[in-house]
Formats: C-alpha cells, sequence, structure tokens
C-alpha cells in the first residue's frame, strides 16, 4: 500500500504543472518533490518549452564557471529574474543548434533547512563535454517548489 501511494505521489507531480510542498512535510516526501522537479527541468529544457524558467524562483541565484581553453576562470552570476528572461530569450537559439543536455550520477540530499540538493553531471552533446550542475530547491511562499540556487560550469 506505501508503494502504492509513493507511486500516485509521483505520477500526480510530474503530471502537476508545479510542485507544491505541504508544511512539516516528511524528508521522503521532499525528496519525491525534488525527484519530480528535476525530471520536470529535464524534459522542459530538452523540448526547449520555455515553462523551464518557471522551475526558478526570481530570487534565484544562478552561477555559472566559464572555463576557457586558455586556462582562464569567469564567473558569471544572475538574479533569478534576469536569468529566467535570459533563458526564455536564449530557447530558439538552442533548438536551431541542437543544444540538448543529458545528466547522469544525478544525487537528491535533503538539507538541515528543509531544502533539497540535487547534483548531477550534465553532459553538452552539442559540445561534447562534461561538467558538474548543482542545484538547490526550496518551497517558495506559495507553497510550490522551485530552484533557489543553481550553480553550473560552461566552456565556449
Amino acid at each position: 500500500m506505501k508503494l502504492r501511494c509513493m507511486a500516485m505521489i509521483l505520477l500526480l507531480a510530474l503530471a502537476a504543472p508545479s510542485v507544491p510542498a505541504a508544511a512539516g512535510e516528511e524528508p521522503n516526501a521532499r525528496l519525491v518533490a525534488a525527484k519530480a522537479l528535476f525530471e520536470r527541468y529535464m524534459t522542459l529544457e530538452r523540448a526547449f518549452d520555455p515553462a523551464v524558467a518557471d522551475l526558478y524562483a526570481d530570487s534565484a541565484t544562478v552561477r555559472n564557471l566559464r572555463r576557457y581553453p586558455t586556462g582562464q576562470v569567469r564567473e558569471m552570476k544572475l538574479e533569478g529574474a534576469r536569468y529566467k528572461a535570459l533563458l526564455v530569450a536564449s530557447l530558439p537559439t538552442a533548438k536551431e543548434r541542437g543544444d540538448l543536455s543529458a545528466y547522469t550520477d544525478v544525487a537528491y540530499e535533503v538539507l538541515a533547512t528543509g531544502e533539497v540538493a540535487i547534483t548531477a553531471t550534465r553532459y553538452s552533446e552539442l559540445k561534447q563535454y562534461s561538467s558538474p550542475l548543482a542545484l538547490r530547491i526550496a518551497p517558495q511562499a506559495d507553497g510550490v517548489w522551485r530552484i533557489v540556487e543553481e550553480t553550473g560550469e560552461s566552456q565556449p
């Protein structure tokens, strides 16, 4: 019965446009919400769907370390609302170029704050390199789980 309930929760979470959080959730429920959010993230990203931007909190912090062949590293840091606008604007070009990513080694950890950390290895199919990705997700005031922090790496 417990397995059947968990399967139903996961199916409902995957079908929902957003994943609401209940006050005082158990860690297992937080992991279910995190897995559903990351599955939705991957699905929307692969479809070049602008709804992927809705997975980010407006107040999120997005960091990217850009590693150049010369050894130079530049850090880009954006606030969520600005990143969301840039993300949506870049999707048509990404689709045209076939800029797809695949994710492996995905891990989830419920933090002491109640947030969930998601780590993965991102593989750029277009540029053919792997890089680390770290997300931190949390329920927002409206009860919806969103990405509140993203740290990734890229290459030119």
